[in-house]
C-alpha cells in the first residue's frame, strides 16, 4: 500500500478536522501499539440525528478498520514494522443525500517484538598457532546482527571449551568484532567453539530481552614455533612448552678404541621437533669439546662413536647440537660428558648365587630384612670383582630391580621400601653395579614375609637407625648434664682455693702495693674517729693445700707500711666440725681489730699493734721492728722470688 503516499496527502491537501456536517469523532489523530487484538477501538463516533456515517471505500487502510455501533475499531492486528501508520475516511450523508468526509490518521506504536538477527548463524575459522595477539578472527560485518525494532544491539561471548574463554573477546559490548587476546598452544587445545550472543537490551533490567546467538568454530593449526628436544627431559612451566634435557654420560677405556656406537646414559642421543604435527628434520653435530677430533656423531641417526683412541685421562665434555632441516634457528645444544678410565675386565660377581632373608608383616619402612633361619644380622648382600687385589670395589652400588618394596644400601644391607601386608615369599633380582665402568652382576634374593611376632623381649627388638640416632642424643644429653654437675661440684670444693691463690698471684704482679692482701676490713671497726684504719683478715684453707711452705708464703707477705707492726700468728683449726663451727660466727670472731689504744692479756690469742709514739718499748711482750726502707727493698724482692719459686713448684705437685 501506498502508506507514503496517503499520509502526505492527508497532511497537506486533506482538512484535518475533527468534525464534520452531521458526526464528529473523540480522536482524529489516535495512537494504536502494534500487535493489538481485533475489536481493538481506535475512536468514538458521534452522529447528530438524520444522518449515517460510514466508512469511505477508498480509504487506503479501509479494509484494517470497522464501525461498531458508535466505535471505530481495527478489524485485525497491525505491526509496526509492516504499517507504521494507517489512514481512513470516514463519510457522513444525511437524507437530504448530502455526503461529508471525516479523515483519521492511526498511529501504530513500535513494540519490542523482535529479536536480533545474524547475517550466519554458524561460523568456521582456521587459523594458525603462531596467530599474534590482538589479531583479528572474525571481522565485525560478519557477526552484526540487525533488529526490526530498530533497537541497540548488544554483544557478549563465551567459549564451550573449558579454559579457552581467556583466549578469545570482542572488541566492545555493541562492537562483536572477535580477536586473539592470548597466545595460542596447539598442545593443549586446537579447537574452540564460541559463542556469541546479540541483545536487544542490557542484562538486569526489567524490560523483554530478545536475544539471537551465532556459533563460531575455531580450528588452530600447528606452526613451527619450538626448537627441538633432546629426550629424555622435563617440563619446567606449567603450559609445558619449555623441556630441558639433562646430561648424557658415556665411558671409554683408556688407550682403546671402540668401533660400536658409545653407550650413554641416561639413553643415546636424541632429539625431536615438539611441533609433533609438522615433525621437522633433524640433523646432528658436535660444535664444542672434542679436543683431538676423538669423537663423531652420526648427523642423522646422533650415534656417537670414536675416530680415535683417547690417550689422556682427562674427561671429555661435548656439546651436541640439534637443528632442524628447514630453518637452522631452530636448534638445541645438549652437553655429553665422556669418561676415560682404565679398562675394566673383570664385571662384579657375587659368590653366592641366592640369598635368603625374612621380615615381619607391619614394620616401618627401612626396615632390616634379617638372615633366614632365625637369625639376628641383616641381610647383607655384597660383590667381588677382580679387578681389584682385595677383590673389593668400592666404585660398586647395589639395588633391587624388579621389585619396589624392598631397596638395598649402598653396603648391600636389603631394606623394607613400604610397610609389608600379606604372608608371602618375595622374589627379586639385586645387582651390583660398577659406576665407573657400568658392569654389572646380579644375584636372587628371597625374602620370606612372616607373620609379626605378639610379644617382643627387649633382647629380640628391632631397632632402626633411626632408634640408634634417638638414643644417642639422649645419651649425649645426659653425659653433658654429668658434665656440668661435676664442673659445679668441684666449683663449690675448691673454688675458695682457687680464689686465693689468683689473688696471691695478683699481689706478687703489683708489688708496689700497700695493701695487705691476706685481711680484709672488719665489718664492725672499733675505731675512734681520730684514729688510722686499718683491719686484718683471718683467712682459712683447707689443710689439703696449707703446706708448710705455703704457710710460710703466707706469713712471708711483704709488709709495705712504715709503721711499727706487730703481727700475731693466727690459730687454724684442723678438725672439720670446729670449722663448720667457726663459718657460722665469721662475721663476728674472724675479724679482729689492730688498733688498739688499751692492752686486752685476757685473750691469749689476740695481738694488737701500736704505733711507737704510743707504746714504751720496755713493756712486756713488745716486739721492735726496725724501719729499714732499704733493707725492706732487698727482702721484698727476694722474698717475692722465693714465692714465685714456691708457686711454681704448687703447680707442678697440684697437677
Amino acid at each position: 500500500m501506498g502508506v507514503s503516499h496517503w499520509l502526505l496527502a492527508s497532511v497537506l491537501f486533506l482538512p484535518l478536522s475533527v468534525t464534520a456536517q452531521g458526526c464528529s469523532v473523540s480522536n482524529s489523530n489516535p495512537s494504536v501499539p502494534e500487535n493489538n487484538n481485533p475489536g481493538h477501538v481506535v475512536a468514538n463516533i458521534s452522529v447528530e440525528p438524520g444522518f449515517t456515517v460510514t466508512i469511505d471505500p477508498s480509504s487506503p487502510d479501509g479494509n484494517y478498520f470497522v464501525i461498531q455501533g458508535f466505535e471505530l475499531q481495527l478489524s485485525k492486528s497491525v505491526d509496526y514494522e509492516t504499517d507504521p501508520v494507517l489512514l481512513v475516511i470516514l463519510t457522513c450523508d444525511n437524507n437530504a443525500g448530502e455526503s461529508y468526509s471525516l479523515t483519521i490518521i492511526v498511529t501504530i506504536l513500535n513494540l519490542n517484538d523482535n529479536s536480533p538477527v545474524f547475517p550466519e548463524t554458524n561460523l568456521t575459522r582456521v587459523i594458525p598457532e603462531d596467530t599474534k595477539v590482538n589479531a583479528t578472527i572474525v571481522a565485525r560485518e560478519d557477526v552484526t546482527a540487525s533488529d526490526a525494532d530498530l533497537d541497540i544491539i548488544y554483544y557478549k561471548l563465551n567459549s564451550t571449551v573449558q579454559n579457552t574463554n581467556d583466549y578469545f573477546a570482542i572488541k566492545g559490548v555493541n562492537n562483536p568484532e572477535i580477536y586473539l587476546q592470548k597466545a595460542l598452544n596447539y598442545d593443549k587445545f586446537n579447537f574452540a567453539t564460541l559463542l556469541l550472543y546479540a541483545m536487544d537490551n542490557i542484562e538486569g533490567t526489567n524490560g523483554i530481552i530478545h536475544t539471537a546467538t551465532a556459533t563460531i568454530n575455531i580450528i588452530i593449526e600447528q606452526a613451527d614455533t619450538r626448537p627441538p628436544w633432546f629426550l629424555p627431559c622435563t617440563f619446567i612451566d606449567t603450559e609445558r612448552s619449555i623441556c630441558i634435557s639433562s646430561t648424557y654420560t658415556g665411558r671409554v677405556n683408556m688407550s682403546e678404541m671402540s668401533t660400536e656406537p658409545l653407550t650413554l646414559e641416561p639413553g643415546p642421543i636424541y632429539a625431536i621437533d615438539p611441533d609433533y604435527i609438522l615433525n621437522e628434520k633433524i640433523v646432528y653435530s658436535i660444535v664444542g669439546g672434542n679436543s683431538d677430533n676423538v669423537f663423531s656423531v652420526d648427523a642423522d641417526t646422533g650415534n656417537l662413536t670414536m675416530n680415535k683412541v683417547a690417550t689422556s685421562a682427562n674427561s671429555y665434555l661435548l656439546q651436541v647440537m640439534a637443528t632442524q632441516v628447514n630453518n637452522k634457528q631452530k636448534y638445541s645444544i645438549a652437553n655429553v660428558e665422556i669418561q676415560v678410565i682404565n679398562k675394566s675386565d673383570h664385571a662384579p660377581r657375587f659368590e653366592s648365587g641366592i640369598y635368603a632373608g625374612t621380615v615381619s608383616v607391619g614394620l616401618d619402612p627401612k626396615s632390616f630384612v634379617f638372615q633366614a633361619g632365625g637369625s639376628s644380622s641383616p641381610l647383607m648382600i655384597a660383590a667381588l670383582d677382580d679387578d681389584f687385589p682385595d677383590k673389593v670395589n668400592p666404585n660398586i652400588e647395589y639395588y633391587i630391580r624388579n621389585n619396589t618394596n624392598f631397596t638395598a644400601t649402598k653396603d648391600g644391607l636389603i631394606l623394607t621400601n613400604v610397610i609389608l601386608h600379606s604372608l608371602e615369599t618375595a622374589i627379586m633380582e639385586a645387582v651390583a653395579k660398577d659406576t665407573v665402568s657400568l658392569q654389572e652382576g646380579s644375584t636372587v634374593v628371597t625374602v620370606e614375609i612372616t607373620a609379626a611376632k605378639a610379644e617382643t623381649s627387649a633382647s629380640d627388638k628391632i631397632y632402626t637407625a633411626q632408634d640408634m640416632g634417638i638414643l644417642g642424643g639422649i645419651l649425649a644429653a645426659l653425659l653433658l648434664i654429668a658434665l656440668v654437675f661435676l664442673g659445679v661440684m668441684i666449683y663449690k670444693q675448691y673454688g675458695n682455693t682457687v680464689k686465693f691463690l689468683i689473688n696471691k698471684k695478683f699481689s706478687k704482679d703489683f708489688p708496689g702495693s700497700y695493701d695487705n692482701q691476706a685481711y680484709r676490713q672488719d665489718e664492725h671497726p672499733d675505731l675512734s674517729a681520730n684514729k688510722q684504719e686499718s683491719t686484718v683478715t683471718k683467712t682459712q684453707q683447707p689443710s689439703l693445700f696449707l703446706t708448710p711452705s705455703s704457710e710460710q708464703e703466707i706469713h712471708g707477705l711483704p709488709q709495705t707500711s712504715p709503721a711499727f707492726t706487730i703481727i700475731s700468728d693466727q690459730k687454724v683449726e684442723e678438725e672439720e666440725e670446729e670449722e663448720k663451727v667457726e663459718e657460722d660466727t665469721k662475721h663476728e670472731k674472724e675479724v679482729k681489730s689492730i688498733l688498739k689504744t688499751d692492752r686486752n692479756e685476757g685473750d691469749p690469742g689476740y695481738k694488737a699493734v701500736w704505733f711507737k709514739t704510743d707504746v714504751d718499748p720496755s713493756g712486756e711482750n713488745v716486739e721492735v721492728i726496725n724501719d729499714n726502707a732499704a733493707d725492706y727493698d732487698d727482702d721484698s724482692d727476694q722474698d717475692l722470688r722465693e714465692n714465685e719459686k714456691e708457686e711454681e713448684g704448687y703447680k707442678d705437685d697440684h697437677h
